[in-house]
């Protein structure tokens, strides 16, 4: 015995809009729609045409300080909450949902050059020339959300001296440990005033150091003497050391690829390298004209954000040369530091104009509240841009960017170098002896040499 039951999918005959008499079938067959392609590559011009319309990166900016910021670190705990430290010794938490000053650590005598906030948001650390290490209690996230300014101690938790001046921290992933880079590279405790341990390859002192996000006991500092070093806590040696031909600024790794990092370099460009092997770079990213001063990689691992000596901050894929975005505003000046949000959907830079200034992430995207067919509008136009980035009008719209004419010009002239430079390697390479002079790529150029 057969029974038939009419069986309806609700996706199948729901109406996409209350307006809708019935739901509308779609067709899909490549035969009955011959022009297909043609109205795709329309649809995906007027997306890259939109994006150009609607690009407004730049949200707001928050002023306080006083002087030029040094530097940023995120709360790990409160997606809404960012410190910024400046070059008089103040140190501040925003609300950058409000763009407002929510409290202030005042101690530091002098320009405070690192910052850095433990894994569950309830210590800050700062260190400075001043020669010391402070720890600060964090305000909780209710007393954050309160209408009036905070009422923070003026004392802070702990203060650790040190004999020379400190240039940058960093607070271990999941741990009680925190690394202060000076004339050489210590390893702190919460819970006592001397170094643990401390680190030491060369004369040159340490400007940044940064913990591995996947592995607690590894971590990577550059030198004034140009190199990148590999520190692993479990030994009492460095592991390995990498010289470059300029000094490296600053350094992030890539929290989904943790064997990976990105090191920000003098020489207007950035360098990703893998940890297991550092005689060649995998990525060479171009396209800064000055020193690249910070840099910070998006949660996802996607996309790392840069901070220049250009005034100018630019957003790049983790494995593409060029740039996908640049964002300057008429009164930036050289930007210090720059963040990506906890949510990968802002950007925090602060520069020498003290200024902090928030961005988003993605220039044209809608802020609030998105409809699902609105969402699905834009997965579609971005789809279609994904497409047909390869046909020379699309590519051509999408990447076009409005510069300020000294970057443009400081671009231009730095385009003839290197233009100049790669004809004067050929013809020296076409008169000298067959074999005689190898061309290196870019990848092992710059660098000198790697010691165990």
């Amino acid at each position: 015995m057969k029974v038939k039951v009419i069986s309806r999918s609700t996706d199948e005959f729901t109406r996409e809009r209350s307006q809708d008499l019935q739901r509308v079938f779609h067709n899909f067959d490549p035969n009955l729609r011959s022009q297909e392609k043609a109205v795709e590559y329309q649809r995906a011009l007027n997306a890259a045409k939109l994006d150009k319309i609607f690009a407004r990166p730049f949200i707001g900016a928050m002023d306080g300080h006083i002087d030029a910021i040094s530097s940023v670190a995120k709360n790990p705990n409160y997606l809404k909450g960012i410190f910024s430290a400046s070059m008089d010794g103040d140190i501040r938490l925003w609300d950058i949902a409000n763009r407002r000053t929510v409290c202030r650590f005042p101690g530091h005598q002098g320009a405070v050059r690192g910052l850095t906030a433990s894994t569950d948001g309830s210590t800050l650390v700062s260190c400075g020339t001043d020669c010391t290490v402070r720890l600060w209690n964090v305000p909780v996230a209710t007393i954050m959300e309160s209408d009036s300014l905070s009422d923070c101690s003026s004392e802070p938790r702990a203060v650790y001296m040190g004999e020379n001046a400190f240039w940058a921290v960093d607070h271990q992933c999941n741990g009680d440990l925190f690394a202060t880079a000076g004339a050489q590279v210590d390893i702190w405790n919460h819970n006592r005033s001397q170094p643990v341990n401390s680190f030491k390859w060369g004369t040159d002192s340490v400007i940044s150091v940064r913990f591995n996000p996947g592995e607690p006991n590894l971590l990577v500092t550059s030198a004034s003497d140009r190199s990148i070093i590999l520190y692993d806590l479990r030994v009492s040696s460095p592991a390995r050391k990498l010289i470059m031909r300029t000094k490296t600024n600053s350094i992030s790794w890539n929290p989904m690829e943790p064997m990976n990092f990105t090191a920000a370099n003098e020489d207007c460009n950035c360098y990703s390298y893998d940890a297991r092997k550092l005689d060649e770079a995998k990525c060479v990213h171009k396209d800064h004209v000055s020193a690249v001063m910070d840099i910070d990689f998006s949660p996802t691992g996607r996309e790392f954000v840069t901070g220049s000596y250009d005034r100018t901050v630019r957003i790049f894929q983790y494995n593409g040369g060029h740039s996908r975005e640049i964002y300057h505003t008429k009164r930036m000046q050289r930007v210090f530091c720059v963040k990506f949000s906890c949510d990968a959907s802002y950007v925090i830079s602060g520069s020498d104009d003290t200024n902090l200034r928030l961005w988003k992430a993605k220039a044209s995207e809608q802020l609030g509240v998105l409809l699902p067919r609105e969402q699905k509008r834009h997965e579609y136009n971005e789809a279609l841009k994904n497409r047909y980035k390869h046909l020379p009008e699309v590519k051509r719209i999408v990447r076009h960017r409005h510069l300020p004419r000294p970057i443009y010009k400081a671009g231009v002239l730095r385009r003839v170098m290197i233009e100049s430079e790669r004809k004067k390697d050929q013809r020296r390479k076409a008169h000298s002896a067959l074999g005689s002079i190898v061309t290196e790529p870019m990848r092992k150029r710059r660098i000198i040499k790697e010691v165990d």
